[in-house]
């Protein structure tokens, strides 16, 4: 059953208001937004995890998304209707954003966070059944997308996230309600593009809003 208060969250015994309710209308604080984000990175992550000030571009663009802000989204060029590839390099943060982004809205449906190295795993052990459960349905966010190795199964070779990718924009395009798929990059466009081919990477800015940090944001893992 939905929470009559989906804006306060209570967790590990605290309590965290992410704005008011005003007749059954969300009107979200970003600044406290950021303060859960930071204390969730904290209770999942350790006490080094902290939210920073230089990465507040994404992260508005990522929290706007999040709550279905239609007049932000728009001002920033973010498409509701899609997913979210987030880009940038090692150790900026993206995995940790995209695990936490959903506990600010628990009242919503959340997705699966995946490995694209643990996938193509499994798909050496088990066959295409890995590219049809993970392309065919479901919700899920790809994290290390291009780093992936190319899948072997029975000596046959596969570039396993490159057809998961073709048929989670064949389920994207299908879908009356438009099935999302997230994901996380090291890469750039045009390393993408080695990686999957124009075609996919052409499909790609259709099932994508490209967000991407600052080439100079710090490595939070030093």
């Amino acid at each position: 059953m939905p929470s009559v208060n989906p804006h306060i969250i209570t967790d590990n015994g605290t309590q965290y208001s992410l704005g008011t309710l005003d007749k059954n209308i969300i009107r979200y604080d970003f600044k406290k937004m950021l303060v859960f984000l930071e204390a969730k990175g904290k209770m999942l992550f350790g006490e080094r995890f902290r939210i920073y000030k230089k990465d507040q571009k994404v992260l508005y663009k990522l929290c706007a998304y999040v709550i279905g802000d239609k007049v932000k989204c728009a001002e920033y060029g973010v498409d509701l209707t899609k997913g979210i590839l987030l880009a940038g390099p090692v150790g900026c943060g993206k995995t940790s954003l995209l695990t936490l982004a959903p506990f600010m809205v628990p009242h919503q449906r959340s997705y699966e966070v995946v490995s694209t190295r643990d996938l193509v795993w499994d798909y050496s052990r088990t066959g295409y059944k890995v590219i049809e459960d993970y392309g065919s349905s479901g919700f899920f966010c790809f994290d290390d997308l291009g780093v992936e190795l190319i899948g072997r199964f029975y000596g046959k070779e596969c570039n396993v996230m490159r057809e998961v990718l073709l048929s989670r924009y064949d389920l994207f395009r299908q879908s009356k309600r438009k099935v999302k798929t997230h994901a996380t990059t090291n890469l750039s466009e045009e390393e993408l593009e080695e990686v999957y081919g124009v075609r996919v990477c052409s499909r790609m800015r259709e099932l994508f809003n490209w967000i991407v940090f600052e080439q100079t944001s710090t490595d939070k893992r030093k």
